[in-house]
């Protein structure tokens, strides 16, 4: 997504630069371009794949880090706007840095509420010292924002009840190009034996924010079908637990698969048939996971699972891209992937409905235009 953002801004004329760690950098710090963007790329610990603990060392670190390396380029190539993007949520430090030496304002693009969602889903209690640890850095991460860009109308409004920031707010929409990938050939089917199913396909963070045994539920309750296979690829700390209820319950219509490269993930959905996402029950904050917009973009029809309350139902089911029950409601989501199985003409309607609400709701030019109008807003007061 921020790829995405960054080349729009340099396709409507603006200089842009890009600032991310890498765990794989021999030297502390290299300067690369791709797509017109130039990248500042710096070495950093592992933030993936890896203990909470030692993750959340290694986030503490970045601003840190970022700045030990690029400290001269910085002070020698001011920036106007400064965009940055939450999780993590240990930017705050080096946006403040920055706007006091480039005299710049600063977009934060809030996509998850940590660590709220912790506390929600009862891994930490709201009292414990590790809380208190992160709230400091949400804290300095807001404090550094001149504009918050939260993804639904409902994050809004408990956003502003919820919390003493008192900075403009705006509904930011994920985005992503309305570009869709071209199957040249079934690569991917032909590689796993899927060449005579309906396949489920689900990439991202396979953790406990997204509920996986939802799915993995799912995929038990489908075991009689014989055209019905699911497809996972990603990482998380779900992983295992994921692995060994395959197992456990010979899941023969599942397959579970390590991270992959954007454009083969994009292939790879090209060649299936149904975007499946899940979120955990026990959110009390609305997320629109990114992954749905690639979904929109390959026409695929839309299944999913979500936190009572969240609008994100009613946009999907509105444009009529997909279905959506409420996580748990176990029944209900069999009956939808069901629906979805047994009928190909939905399955291509749902995804042409799908293209038309990214065109309308979730594009990357919408999102560059909130930004700069933020930006131009703050420049009038």
């Amino acid at each position: 997504m921020m790829h995405e953002l960054a080349v729009e801004f340099v396709s409507c004329g603006h200089s842009v630069t890009v600032v991310t760690p890498s765990q794989d950098l021999e030297r502390k710090f290299e300067i690369t371009q791709l797509d017109g963007v130039t990248i500042y790329r710096f070495r950093s610990g592992k933030i993936k794949n890896i203990s909470k603990v030692k993750r959340a060392i290694n986030e503490t670190l970045l601003s840190y880090l970022a700045w030990r390396a690029f400290k001269t380029h910085f002070q020698k190539h001011p920036h106007e706007l400064i965009i940055y993007h939450s999780p993590t949520i240990f930017w705050g430090s080096l946006v403040a840095r920055l706007k006091k030496i480039w005299g710049a304002t600063s977009y934060l693009v809030l996509r998850d509420f940590f660590p709220q969602w912790v506390i929600d889903n009862g891994m930490l209690r709201a009292t414990s010292p590790i809380i208190s640890y992160f709230r400091f850095f949400e804290a300095l991460n807001y404090r550094a924002a001149d504009t918050i860009g939260v993804q639904s109308p409902k994050n809004l409004a408990w956003f502003s009840v919820t919390s003493s920031v008192k900075k403009p707010l705006d509904v930011l929409y994920n985005w992503a190009t309305n570009e869709t990938v071209e199957i040249s050939n079934l690569y991917h089917r032909k590689a796993l034996g899927l060449e005579n199913k309906v396949v489920y396909f689900y990439g991202g963070n396979i953790g406990h924010a997204q509920d996986m045994m939802n799915i993995v539920r799912l995929a038990i309750a489908m075991r009689s079908e014989p055209k019905a296979h699911f497809v996972l690829v990603g990482a998380g700390d779900e992983v295992e637990l994921v692995r060994n209820s395959i197992a456990k319950h010979d899941c023969h219509n599942m397959t579970l698969l390590p991270p992959i490269t954007q454009n083969e993930y994009k292939k790879m959905l090209a060649e299936f048939d149904i975007g499946l996402f899940s979120l955990h029950h026990d959110h009390i904050t609305h997320n629109f996971p990114g992954k749905l917009l690639s979904y929109m973009a390959q026409k695929k029809p839309i299944l999913g699972s979500i936190n009572p309350g969240n609008d994100l139902q009613g946009v999907i089911e509105k444009a009529n891209a997909g279905f959506v029950t409420v996580t748990s409601d176990d029944e209900g989501l069999l009956n939808n992937a069901l629906k979805l199985l047994h009928n190909a003409p939905l399955r291509e309607a749902m995804g042409v409905n799908g293209k038309q609400l990214l065109s309308d709701v979730f594009s990357v030019q919408l999102a560059a235009a909130t930004i700069l109008t933020a930006k131009e807003r703050l420049e009038i007061l």
